[in-house]
């Protein structure tokens, strides 16, 4: 499913950008990064956002806790602090 129109981005990309690594995006900004683009209107930042708490909620499940499925509950930063901001 296409998330981000601006950018044509699928959830597919986005979960595939989420890695079990340090270098693991932990905010929306950064999974624009990693997929080599930014956020245009913003609107895709919620769904982005959702779907990285459903990748780190499914790791948790899988793997037991493992301390990369817990950064989501402190991965709201400054820059999604700014895209919801903006969003609203």
């Amino acid at each position: 499913m296409i998330v981000c129109s601006c950018n044509v981005l699928s959830d597919g990309d986005v979960k595939a950008c989420l890695r079990d690594s340090p270098a693991c995006p932990r905010t929306p900004a950064q999974v624009y990064r990693c997929l080599g683009c930014s956020p245009n209107c913003g609107r895709c930042a919620r769904s982005i956002r959702a779907i990285m708490d459903a990748a780190l909620q499914a790791a948790d499940h899988a793997c037991g806790g493992c301390p990369l499925s817990h950064a989501g509950e402190h991965a709201h930063t400054a820059a999604d602090s700014l895209l919801e901001t903006v969003l609203n």
